[in-house]
């Protein structure tokens, strides 16, 4: 079995990482830190060009995270549908939506620690 990464080999891989791609790219479609996110986590089990097909037209409405809280799951779900597990991922776009409005404000936290919390 092979064991696990320390700490220290974890943070020195990233700061290698970043030295070598300093502006890594992505190919989701955002139009801010809060859609990017959003498509993040659509895009588990999909690919992108199908995340960006269904956010193109959902993000022209819901760009932030109160947006997206009062357009709900269900209208969501009509976005996303054509998604792989849609239900799921629309369920958690409103939670993380609803937790971004009352422990950041509504805004995208800017450290890692933060964003895994």
């Amino acid at each position: 079995m092979p064991r696990a990464f320390s700490k220290d080999e974890i943070e020195e891989f990233f700061a290698r990482l970043k030295k070598q791609i300093p502006a890594p790219q992505t190919e989701l479609q955002s139009l801010n830190p809060y859609t990017l996110l959003v498509a993040v986590v659509l895009s588990a089990q999909a690919t992108d060009r199908s995340v960006n097909k269904a956010t193109e037209p959902l993000f022209l409405i819901a760009d932030t995270p109160g947006k997206m809280v009062a357009l709900g799951e269900e209208k969501l779900i009509g976005f996303i549908k054509t998604i792989g597990l849609y239900r799921t991922k629309a369920k958690n776009v409103i939670a993380l939506s609803k937790l971004l409005i009352e422990r950041h404000g509504g805004q995208v936290p800017r450290t890692r620690e933060e964003l895994q919390a």
